[in-house]
């Protein structure tokens, strides 16, 4: 059960169905309720239809990539409030400086552990978001 005593809802959109898996799983075992969508379009359908409290994006996606979609959430008047964390393959450092300054509340690089993310979404849930690597 998320914090409060209500059950926070995570939006996972990613296109890799392993991934997508394994982190619902992880974060399904911590009590929230997961939304997964393979493509952009889908998620950003997903996120307007849902009461959503975290999106985790990746950044390649087959429709749309994760910075347009960023833009689209950081845009909206009733979206933007929504916490975004980017995971990517791209450890490069300035796509993790262009994600921050975009507004997202962390870049997590794959792979991830199960720990990282767990303590990574629970710490933006709880408004204490950190700029952290979950492989840790």
């Amino acid at each position: 059960m998320g914090r409060g005593g209500r059950q926070e809802t995570i939006l996972i959109i990613e296109d890799e169905a392993p991934i997508r898996a394994f982190v619902s799983r992880v974060l399904e075992l911590e009590g929230y309720r997961v939304l997964q969508a393979a493509e952009g379009g889908e998620g950003l359908r997903l996120v307007k239809e849902s009461k959503v409290s975290l999106v985790l994006l990746d950044l390649r996606l087959p429709d749309y990539d994760g910075w347009a979609i960023l833009e689209k959430l950081k845009s909206d008047p009733e979206l933007v409030s929504i916490p975004v964390v980017m995971f990517t393959a791209s450890a490069a450092e300035s796509a993790r400086n262009h994600a921050l300054a975009a507004g997202v509340a962390e870049y997590l690089v794959k792979p991830l552990s199960a720990a990282g993310l767990r303590r990574t979404v629970n710490a933006i849930l709880r408004g204490e978001g950190r700029h952290r690597n979950a492989r840790e």
